[in-house]
């Protein structure tokens, strides 16, 4: 029987060839309490090493983790997904050639246009058309709850360009980096119809979600998963 606070965030821009989820604080990113939620056996689940890089991991037979902060694969029957606390989980599937992939972006990776870099891996690896990928942000930290110093400002606006995801507060920055991914996806030559983003704000919600600038180093992680079934 699964708990009411285990319910699952499902965007509905996918298909029903894919799964593809967020979890809040209950399930977290915990590969044993996902696997019993969903019947799907832990060694399915796949997480990679994260060091907030802009590495992009292609995922075949070989589950050893590996690190990087993007995995994308066309294997089917395994769950890929990546952990976050604040930072901006992606999915992404291109439903034409059966891939998905899933990101975790944040103000580094954002920096170094992690987002964007797994758009154009999809292209120039499968021959994806940007056209025919649909994007998920799950939940994160968003707008004025995320003061920024004016390196972190700099360094995601160059990546990034200009955009209204930096908001001027009191002679200071905050910055809202789902939609700074979101710009990048759309200079990648996403369509603005083919993005789906959650609202919810993780430090507005340490109830229901995992927030690093909330709970210090107590945080634990939730996740955004997916994968082809």
């Amino acid at each position: 029987m699964v708990n009411a606070m285990d319910i699952l965030i499902r965007p509905d821009i996918f298909d029903g060839q894919v799964k593809a989820f967020f979890t809040g604080k209950s399930l977290g990113a915990d590969r044993d309490k996902i696997s019993k939620v969903l019947s799907i056996d832990k060694d399915d689940i796949y997480l990679p090493l994260q060091k907030h890089s802009d590495i992009v991991w292609l995922l075949n037979a070989d589950r050893t983790p590996v690190t990087a902060d993007a995995v994308i694969t066309q294997a089917k029957g395994i769950l890929i997904g990546v952990q976050v606390a604040d930072c901006v989980p992606a999915l992404l599937h291109d439903k034409k050639n059966s891939v998905v992939g899933a990101v975790h972006a944040g103000w580094r990776g954002t920096s170094l246009q992690i987002m964007k870099k797994t758009i154009l891996f999809l292209v120039e690896q499968f021959d994806s058309d940007p056209h025919d990928i649909n994007v998920a942000f799950g939940p994160s930290i968003r707008g004025n709850c995320y003061a920024v110093g004016t390196e972190v400002k700099d360094a995601v606006l160059k990546a990034t360009g200009p955009g209204d995801y930096v908001i001027p507060r009191d002679g200071k920055f905050c910055m809202d980096l789902s939609s700074a991914n979101m710009l990048q996806a759309l200079s990648a030559g996403i369509p603005l119809k083919n993005i789906w983003r959650s609202h919810e704000c993780t430090f507005c919600n340490p109830r229901d979600f995992h927030s690093y600038r909330y709970h210090k180093d107590y945080a634990g992680r939730q996740g955004g998963f997916i994968g082809i079934f």
